[in-house]
């Protein structure tokens, strides 16, 4: 039987991972250290099977990042798939991702902004290595960042990616992220169930039971969760969890 596929996130800003609270990184936080490449190695040893990775440096203003270094040193540190959202705006900012080592890259506000070069990304790198990022916040998509309201529905705009030949979704409830208050399943659930794709749902996890809840949801098409605050700050064994409750495969 599947299992649901648990990736830790490592959220990076100036540098440094950082704790993310609807959105908002926050520096200074002990329990997630200062070294965002000494954590990927941290979670590879706990045997995780795939890391997300978020550049809010690049998020934010599209620009060049000064976390490229550091993202690189992660892809080359760990023999596992490391994806990677923020700031992908352009064909050329995928191709430099991809040079640094990443397996997919996570795009959310090129997509709305200029469909046509999140088209030419996809046909570039195929479908298995572009995912979809919808965030939502009370049903409304938002971008750059989560800073800029589109009016779209998150449901409307998977569904415009799905024709364009998207075939996995990242979903966050920007509500929960980082709030430790239970993920949104059916706002997962209902993206799966209407594009008939994976969906990787993002924000909220609390602890196992949560994870289990998910899980109920593997038959609709979603199939592995992003989880941060909860394995940093020790909500449950992640390492006893993934050696006997997951055994996902990155797909």
């Amino acid at each position: 039987m599947n299992k649901l596929l648990v990736i830790p996130s490592i959220d990076i800003k100036d540098g440094k991972t950082v704790r993310v609270v609807q959105g908002i990184p926050e520096l200074d936080c002990p329990d997630y250290g200062n070294d965002p490449v000494e954590m990927a190695l941290i979670w590879r040893a706990e045997n995780a099977k795939c890391i997300h990775v978020v550049d809010f440096n690049a998020a934010w203003d599209g620009s060049g990042s000064p976390n490229s270094s550091v993202i690189e040193q992660i892809c080359s540190s760990v023999i596992i798939p490391v994806q990677l959202g923020g700031g992908i705006r352009s064909l050329d900012a995928a191709k430099r991702a991809m040079d640094m080592g990443v397996y997919r890259i996570v795009i959310g506000s090129l997509a709305v902004e200029n469909p046509t070069e999140f088209r030419k990304i996809l046909d570039t790198f195929g479908p298995k290595h572009v995912a979809a990022a919808i965030d939502s916040f009370e049903n409304e998509v938002v971008i750059r960042g989560r800073q800029v309201k589109t009016r779209l529905t998150p449901l409307k705009f998977a569904l415009d990616l799905n024709q364009w030949g998207v075939e996995r979704y990242i979903v966050t409830d920007v509500r929960t992220n980082g709030m430790m208050l239970g993920p949104n399943i059916g706002l997962s659930k209902s993206i799966a169930e209407y594009t008939n794709k994976k969906v990787t749902l993002s924000g909220g996890i609390r602890n196992k039971d949560d994870l289990m809840d998910v899980q109920k949801c593997l038959d609709y098409g979603v199939d592995s969760v992003i989880v941060g605050r909860a394995l940093y700050e020790n909500k449950f064994p992640c390492q006893r969890l993934w050696r006997v409750a997951e055994f996902g495969i990155f797909s």
